[in-house]
């Protein structure tokens, strides 16, 4: 099969179109007919060594974990999915080199869902990694209707699927963007404030009670901005700043795949509540350029390779 793989940690040139066998497909996932994937902040990061000390790494990898295709073929058991299935999912393993920019991959399916009918191939590949973070973020934080929520990075990957699902919960969502990304903002259903000096004052024009939930996906000054807006008995959950549970008290997530959460989010999409945002789509062969493009940070929404 066709896949991008890199043998050492680097820039963007390390990528190259290789030919490398069939997976094995284990007892509980099944072999998945690529479509499209996406790339995450991530995935770069991974390959230039950033996580060396996080994950188990073996070379050559097959870098990228969103997927979305068709089951090819079912593992020994997989009572969950059959051949023809249309999927998606954030095909993280316990370690690094099995990854979905190829032809094919064996997905573990406690990693999968079924697509939903709503989204196009491309669509679906740009959801799991940031729409689980958002998601699980929201859980753990307890988002529920009647709350005020400030969002931060409001109009990043992982932030316009907050601020959806958040409003679609039934909570008034406040989202930190520039200006540029208002307008954007407010056609997803959030109040916009812009970055910067006097955002304290500006988040509590909106809120003067304050803020019941703070959900940070990439915030400068965290703590003291929190506690400047956080009402009493609020809480915070951030995927970028410890500081949320270490001196907030409050929560740090790391996303975890999970089809039951998969499955809300397809809910959320079949009912017309969450919208996706792909940026640009490339080629397998030009993967190198995808990954350039998402870590200039220079596009708004999910850049896909189709495959």
């Amino acid at each position: 099969m066709r896949a991008i793989t890199y043998a050492r940690y680097g820039g963007p040139d390390v990528l190259e179109l290789t030919e490398q066998p069939t997976p094995k497909v284990g007892p509980d996932s099944v072999l998945v007919r690529v479509r499209a994937a996406s790339v995450n902040p991530v995935d770069w990061k991974m390959r230039a060594g950033y996580l060396d000390q996080v994950m188990d790494v073996t070379f050559p990898v097959v870098p990228g974990w969103d997927v979305a295709g068709v089951v090819e073929r079912p593992g020994l058991d997989t009572p969950e999915l059959r051949a023809g299935d249309e999927v998606y999912g954030y095909v993280r393993k316990d370690w690094v080199q099995g990854g979905t920019f190829a032809e094919l991959v064996a997905a573990p399916v406690r990693t999968l869902a079924r697509k939903p009918a709503a989204w196009s191939f491309e669509e679906a590949a740009a959801v799991p990694l940031a729409g689980l973070t958002a998601y699980q973020s929201i859980e753990r934080a307890g988002v529920r209707a009647g709350q005020t929520v400030l969002v931060h990075a409001a109009a990043g990957g992982v932030g316009q699927f907050a601020v959806q699902i958040a409003a679609a919960r039934g909570a008034r969502v406040i989202g930190t963007a520039s200006e540029r990304n208002h307008d954007h903002l407010r056609a997803l259903g959030a109040e916009p404030v812009a970055y910067g000096e006097g955002l304290v004052d500006r988040v509590r024009a909106l809120a003067p009670q304050g803020v019941d939930v703070v959900l940070d996906y990439g915030s400068d000054d965290l703590v003291p901005t929190t506690r400047a807006v956080l009402a009493d008995g609020g809480t915070v959950a951030s995927i970028v700043d410890a500081a949320a549970r270490d001196e907030l008290g409050g929560h740090y997530v790391w996303v975890r795949p999970s089809t039951a959460d998969l499955d809300a989010l397809s809910a959320l999409a079949d009912a017309g509540k969450l919208r996706v945002d792909v940026a640009e789509v490339f080629d397998l062969a030009d993967a190198a350029a995808a990954h350039e493009a998402s870590a200039s940070g220079h596009v708004r929404g999910k850049v896909v390779v189709r495959v």
